[in-house]
């Protein structure tokens, strides 16, 4: 499609108004911002090659801008709009807005250089819900301070002293959106395995059960075992966990934690599906009450 058809189709189309909200984070911020540009590039009949082709940018650039891997600068946020012949004021400077403010420093920023790609902490923090399967370990949000350094002894052997450090301080930072303003509403469903699993000596393993009986009780914490005799289930090949945010529902989206590499399932279709398997996951676990007598009746140090 030539240019000045471009023009004709978005040029007596309404495009919906973007607000830019105070309430967002500059990661929810992003991948709004990337959600409408690539709706406007569809309509415009582009593909992400066309656009890369254009601006002769690196073939995954586009890919990365609609999903918000990278941030866009609000030039290039102009550039694209004109490319896909937007001429709605208010909008592209709406949109421009949300670049400029999905570039701010947060309190994750100076931890990047130990974050996992894809920026699930950042996600985490802006989520207004959380629904996480552990069938390994406890979930990082509800780990006590010892039981991470156990982890981390195992799991990063040969890491300095400074950079386990860094990487508790990250964790048990995360931990405050279960406690601050507008905390985390978080339904853990964890395996059997992981309360009975003893990890950094009885001690440290006494010391996380009574603080999963604890930290249970705050009015935003659901918690669940999923029995043995549960059987098989689809969540069987490993961690999964699915954040929802408010008033942007079509946001949501499945973490997936594995060794090959984490994935990221943002297709309503999918999100959906993963939504019902979690509630299938929760009807089939020990309800809360049964879950915390469980973890009451496992032998103590």
């Amino acid at each position: 499609m030539d240019r000045a058809g471009i023009d004709r189709r978005f040029r007596h189309r309404k495009i919906e108004g973007v607000r830019v909200s105070t309430d967002e984070g500059p990661t929810l911020r992003r991948r709004r911002l990337g959600t409408e540009l690539k709706r406007c590039r569809e309509r415009a009949g582009l593909t992400q090659e066309n656009v890369s082709r254009h601006f002769e940018w690196h073939a995954a650039k586009v890919t990365r801008i609609e999903t918000a891997r990278v941030a866009v600068t609000p030039r290039d946020v102009r550039d694209l709009l004109s490319l896909y012949g937007v001429e709605d004021e208010q909008y592209r400077e709406a949109l421009m807005e949300l670049a400029r403010s999905s570039r701010q420093k947060t309190w994750w920023t100076d931890y990047r250089d130990i974050m996992r790609p894809g920026n699930f902490v950042g996600l985490e923090a802006e989520a207004a819900s959380l629904r996480a399967w552990e069938p390994i370990i406890v979930p990082g949000l509800l780990q006590t301070e010892a039981y991470i350094r156990a982890l981390m002894r195992t799991g990063r052997a040969t890491d300095s002293p400074q950079h386990i450090d860094r990487r508790v301080a990250l964790r048990l930072k995360r931990q405050d959106r279960l406690t601050g303003t507008n905390p985390l509403e978080l339904l853990a469903i964890i395996d059997e395995s992981v309360v009975r699993r003893s990890v950094g000596g009885p001690d440290v393993m006494d010391e996380q059960l009574r603080h999963l009986i604890d930290i249970a009780k705050l009015p935003n914490v659901t918690l669940q075992i999923l029995p043995f005799d549960a059987g098989e289930h689809p969540f069987l090949g490993g961690s999964a966990a699915l954040l929802e945010f408010r008033e942007t529902t079509h946001l949501d989206v499945v973490y997936l934690e594995g060794l090959a590499g984490d994935l990221y399932e943002e297709q309503h279709s999918e999100v959906a599906r993963y939504r019902a398997e979690f509630e299938r996951l929760s009807a089939r676990a020990l309800v809360p009450r049964l879950s915390l007598k469980m973890i009451e009746s496992l032998p103590r140090a």
